[in-house]
Parts: C-alpha cells; structure tokens; sequence
C-alpha cells in the first residue's frame, strides 16, 4: 500500500442525507476541518477535493465511488449504518473526533477493481458488481455466458452476477459466490437461482470480457450495478462487461487485514458458541 499525499487542504463530504444522525455526523466533521484551515466542499465540486469522505454505510460509499473514480479522488468512508464493511471507521471511533489530524498524519491507499458494464453504447461503472436479471415474469429463463470468444452456454437462472472482489462478500456472497481476498487480480461470476445441479460459480481472470445474453423470448431483463437498476435489457440483447479502466482508491487508517475485517463484521471463523453470535 502506497501513502496518501495532501496535494491541497481541501476534502469532500458525500453523506447520507436522509440520515439526520449522518447529517449530525457530518456536520461536526466539516466544522473540525474548516478550524483546521481545510476547504470542505460537496458532492458537486468533489473532483476539487484531495479526499471525498462519506457519512452513512457502504451504500453511500458506492454511490461515492461513482464521483471518486472520476477525478481519481480517494474514500474514506464512516459508518453510520448496519454492517460498515466497506468503510473505514465505525460512528463511535474516537479517531473521528480528531481526522483533520488522522488526514494529515497519512492515510494508507488500498487501490480496488471496478467494473465496466456496456449496453447499446451505454458504459456503466460498478465497484460492487454487475447483475443482469429477469424482469417481471416468473418462469425460469435461459440467460447466454461467454467469456473472450469462447463458446456461448446456456444458463436457466434468474440471472446472472458478475462480482469484484470488493463485491464477494455482499450479493454474489448471498448468491452462493466465494469470497475473494480484495488482492486477487479476478472477478466472480456466479448464475442467480439456477435451474441445474450443475452450475457453479467461476472465478476468471480480470483480464476477461464477460458477455451475458437475455433469451430472445424474455418480456425483458434489467441491467443492475451496485444494486440500482441503470438500463432495460431488450431480448436478445447482449451486455458487455471488463473491467474498468481506472482503479477506485479507498484511504486507510492501517493497511487492510482481510481475513480480520471478515471475522469482525461478518464474524467469519467464530464459533456458533460465541456470545458476538
């Protein structure tokens, strides 16, 4: 991991703004920043920021990272909601009621994959993960898999989830996918609801260009990107997907340990006997 250099006091604040105790939170962040001679500055101007931090839970986070991949603006995200596995302090870490110092000190950079998902000359970002699904019809449908220029397969599913390893541990977790050390230069594929006892998820090299077609017959399916709903897939159609041409860079306080963040929000590795259950 590389260290984070201020090229200019200035940071950004994307906040949950439907969350008054966010709004609280953000408030009192903007003004300890402002004391310590940083411009603060929202949304809008965020490419001007050295550092766009936000206030809420791993949903504003990615919804942050659409802006921050932009202007190559690193994230540090606090959580002010459920699980935080993405963000980097918790609301209650003392360490928030000094972060101008914490910024100044030097943060460390954990550099993430993205995804790039193409749809009728459309190009759209995900940190998380790639869906295609079915629409509204209840029949299982035949979804087509290609990787490179391979053969095309044929899938009856709900769907199909393309996942980065950033996104292994939230849909493509419950969908049946591995989890995959954000170090591993790969993406997860995994069919959603499969009507076959043999399909499994794939884990392929990033390098790869993932085509997934909707059957000609389907009413329609939709194309979902870190779980909005961003186009209307007509049948017959095909989506594209690779990864994305530039890196989302996350601002830590200390280097990432994988395996530890696991077990402390997900408690991977605990006992069933364990009072944290």
């Amino acid at each position: 991991m590389t260290m984070l250099a201020l090229e200019k006091k200035a940071i950004a604040l994307y906040v949950d703004t439907e969350r008054e105790h966010a709004r609280t939170i953000a408030g009192r962040i903007a003004q300890d920043f402002r004391a310590q001679g940083f411009d603060v500055v929202d949304r809008a101007a965020a490419d001007s920021a050295s550092l766009i931090i936000t206030v809420g839970g791993d949903g504003t986070l990615l919804r942050a990272a659409r802006i921050a991949v932009q202007g190559d603006v690193p994230l540090l995200g606090i959580n002010t909601g459920r699980l935080g596995f993405l963000t980097e302090l918790d609301e209650d870490d003392p360490r928030i009621s000094d972060l101008p110092a914490v910024v100044e000190r030097g943060l460390y950079m954990d550099k993430r994959s993205a995804l790039e998902a193409e749809y009728k000359d459309q190009r759209f970002f995900a940190l998380n993960d790639v869906v295609v699904h079915k629409g509204g019809v209840s029949r299982i449908v035949p979804f087509g898999l290609r990787f490179d220029q391979g053969a095309v397969t044929r899938i009856p599913a709900d769907g199909i989830c393309v996942a980065t390893p950033t996104g292994s541990t939230a849909y493509f977790l419950s969908a049946g996918g591995s989890l995959i050390d954000p170090s591993a230069d790969a993406f997860g594929v995994v069919p959603l609801l499969p009507h076959t006892l043999f399909s499994r998820p794939l884990i392929v090299p990033t390098r790869s260009r993932i085509e997934i077609t909707c059957d000609s017959l389907m009413a329609q399916a939709h194309l979902e990107c870190d779980g909005d709903v961003l186009a209307e897939i007509a049948p017959g159609s095909s989506v594209a997907i690779r990864k994305h041409p530039k890196h989302v860079r996350f601002a830590r306080t200390a280097p990432l340990h994988f395996l530890e963040r696991l077990e402390d929000k997900m408690l991977w590795g605990v006992s069933i006997k364990d009072p944290r259950r």
